[in-house]
């Protein structure tokens, strides 16, 4: 059984939680740097990421989970979580934790009324098609060699991976398929 923490600060955790749950792991509610110790693997979920990027310095939590990504800790971010990761917003907006080689454009896909979802084949995580939730969803303009582009809809990237960082525009925490969530524990 792993340990994985979900930050949970604000957003979409609980439905991140209840999934590790299910697949016989220990879902850990992170909200203090101490917290950040002896897991196997920490998701930052989707939510408002100006408002997790404040909470993460009031809470004190960034420089202690920056320096734990960049020693190895398995790390991925949805949606919020993958505007968090980046080194960089498009926009000349301050990024937040600069951890992977990334330019996000926050909000890309427009406002809640253009939320949408639809159902690919991401060949490096499965044969099945997953079912994808765009929600107010950034993607990714520009990445380094260094990453790994998984994904692709209408020529946005919208799944990436570097080492130990998952990336992801959408959500897989509001849907019944747990491909992504057992993909992310494997990397821990």
């Amino acid at each position: 059984m792993k340990k994985i923490g979900v930050l949970a600060l604000q957003g979409a955790f609980n439905e991140h939680i209840e999934i590790i749950k299910s697949l016989g792991h220990e879902g850990i509610e992170i909200r203090k740097a101490e917290q950040l110790n002896n897991l196997d693997g920490i998701i930052l979920p989707g939510g408002e990421s100006t408002a997790m990027g404040k909470l993460l310095d009031d809470f004190q939590i960034k420089e202690t989970l920056v320096n734990k990504i960049n020693n190895g800790l398995p790390v991925w971010g949805t949606c919020a979580g993958m505007i968090l990761l980046a080194k960089e917003l498009d926009g000349g907006e301050n990024a937040h934790l600069k951890v992977m080689d990334i330019k996000v454009k926050r909000n890309a896909y427009g406002s809640q009324l253009d939320s949408f979802v639809t159902n690919e084949v991401i060949e490096d995580i499965s044969e099945n098609e997953i079912p994808m939730v765009f929600i107010r969803a950034p993607y990714i303009v520009d990445i380094d060699e260094k990453v790994d582009l998984l994904h692709k809809i209408d020529g946005n990237i919208v799944a990436a991976r570097q080492g130990n960082m998952l990336a992801t525009s959408f959500h897989p925490e509001l849907t019944n398929d747990t491909t992504f969530h057992e993909y992310f524990i494997n990397m821990s």
